[in-house]
């Protein structure tokens, strides 16, 4: 197949690859995003939209056309840890047009994404097109993307928003920092019975954790693990299993026959990790791809979402007005390193200070952290996590122009 052009080439259709085309494309730079299936239909992908990605949209203008699909609002998170149920978030304070975390389908959000960014006459997307790696010229700049058809895309800039399990990034030859994760995850759907109250809270006992997440009809469950320790619990049998879970939520037990076997059930294997170099000539990542998130707090799509408006903020107008990106590539890493790290670091300590003791069955838990029990009692507080989950460090505003309003 013959080569195509681009000014931006993006390589990966999640919501950071999305987001980035549609303001690159939204401030008039010619721009392709490559997908390699050939839909956004996959199950259990990051579907928190948290309040930071939600003010994106109304700054946009879209968060009604985005709340018309199908979604659940969470405005508060609870915890039941040592047999209480306590509350931890409450997001309804927040100083936003949305506050709350709106779980949709990420296929939803993804569709919706691509037909806003459809809309601009410099935007287009090819699905079923699997990045494989990098071309060069002669000084060793990133000249484009070569595609498993054997075409390739040749672009002023290659963005790679490929997920945690990037293929350009290594093929970068970009340094990665690992940070651990003492866990897995198991992840499955059991059906709501009828009447069911709405609920979503995460169950802490000693040498187990288990999430239970409101989808309408159906129960988004999280089974948490030791790292690697996923076959050893399919070694035990899958009744065992769901022997398990049904004394960890008695609630569940009506729905769990639903599991007819282990295909019922997709292993998240869990990373925390990140570059700490984002870029090369020609070259830069974000996303996932640049700093895998642990699962706590869902943050992770929303974190992505926030480095595709940086990129846009720092690099759209210049390259709209024909400005060659490398000499700015930097300034993206450096608006969106301090967030990343912090946030990482406070994954980290949950991780080490809390899952990981408790999934060793090293913490007893005869009660509920005094935090937890603070948080609690004094409903004030939860603003505060509520705050860092919700809208994260170094919230990023729409600023890339708008080439079609400028034109008018």
């Amino acid at each position: 197949m013959s080569d195509i052009t681009a000014q931006i080439c993006i390589v990966g259709g999640g919501p950071a690859g999305l987001m980035a085309g549609l303001l690159f494309a939204r401030a008039g730079v010619e721009t392709l995003v490559l997908e390699k299936h050939g839909d956004f239909l996959r199950d259990f992908r990051g579907d928190t939209v948290h309040p930071s990605t939600l003010e994106l949209f109304s700054q946009l203008g879209w968060l009604g056309e985005l709340l018309a699909l199908p979604h659940e609002k969470v405005a508060r998170i609870r915890g039941r840890v040592a047999g209480q149920l306590l509350g931890v978030a409450d997001f309804r304070h927040l100083p936003v047009a949305a506050p709350f975390i709106a779980m949709m389908p990420q296929w939803d959000l993804l569709d919706f994404l691509a037909s806003k960014a459809r809309g601009y006459p410099g935007f287009s997307l090819r699905m079923n097109s699997e990045a494989t790696g990098l071309t060069f010229d002669g000084r060793g700049r990133v000249s484009g993307v070569r595609i498993a058809d054997g075409s390739a895309v040749q672009a002023g800039l290659v963005i790679a928003a490929d997920g945690r399990r990037s293929v350009l990034r290594g093929a970068g030859e970009l340094p990665l920092e690992s940070l651990g994760a003492p866990m897995d995850v198991f992840w499955f759907r059991i059906p709501k019975s009828p009447g069911e109250a709405n609920n979503s809270f995460g169950i802490f006992e000693r040498g187990r954790i288990f999430v239970m997440i409101d989808r309408c009809d159906y129960w988004q469950c999280a089974y948490v693990f030791g790292k690697d320790g996923g076959a050893a619990v399919k070694a035990r049998g899958l009744e065992a299993f769901k022997g398990e879970i049904s004394a960890l939520a008695p609630e569940l037990r009506s729905g769990i026959p639903t599991i007819a076997g282990w295909d019922d059930v997709q292993l998240l294997s869990v990373a925390l990790d990140r570059l700490t170099r984002w870029y090369r000539p020609g070259l830069l990542v974000i996303g996932d791809a640049a700093h895998a998130m642990s699962p706590i707090g869902g943050i992770g799509i929303n974190l992505a979402i926030q480095d595709a408006a940086a990129a846009a903020n720092v690099l759209a107008g210049p390259m709209a007005r024909g400005v060659a990106p490398d000499e700015l590539l930097a300034d993206v890493q450096r608006r969106r390193w301090k967030p990343t790290v912090r946030m990482q670091g406070l994954q980290k300590i949950a991780q080490d200070r809390l899952i990981a003791p408790l999934l060793a069955g090293e913490s007893q838990l005869s009660k509920p952290p005094l935090l937890m029990r603070l948080l609690d009692k004094f409903p004030l507080l939860q603003r505060i996590p509520a705050r860092i989950i919700g809208l994260g460090f170094g919230r990023e505003d729409i600023e890339s122009p708008d080439a079609i309003s400028e034109g008018g």
